[in-house]
This record gives structure tokens, sequence and C-alpha cells, in this order.
């Protein structure tokens, strides 16, 4: 069973902690907390992780 994280979610989310790399540069960041969604159309990453990776954003929409 997928455990419930209520410390980073609210309301509690189920997650996995996942490893991002960028795969141009090999530059890795590990236990990222993200949310599962078997219904999501799309997939997001922290801003955060975008930036830390040196990812390139294909496309840019502000979600509220």
């Amino acid at each position: 069973m997928t455990a419930y994280n209520s410390t980073e979610f609210d309301p509690p989310a189920p997650v996995a902690y996942v490893t991002l790399r960028n795969e141009t540069t090999g530059v890795e960041w590990s236990n990222v907390p993200m949310q599962l969604d078997t219904g999501a159309d799309v997939t997001l990453v922290p801003q955060a992780a975008v930036n830390k990776l040196g990812l390139t954003v294909i496309c840019k929409r502000r979600l509220a």
C-alpha cells in the first residue's frame, strides 16, 4: 500500500519518492516527493527541480 504524506500535502495524498535527472547533463535530485495521481493528464515537477536540474521549460503556465 502506498503511504500518504500529510506533512507536504494538504489534504494528505499518496506519494512516491523519485529521482529526477537531466538526461543532457546527468545532474540528479533524489528523494523528491511526487503526488501519485493515476487519472492525471500531465505530470508537473516543482519549479525548484527545474532550477536545480537546469531543465528547459517547453510549456509555461502558471497554476493557481
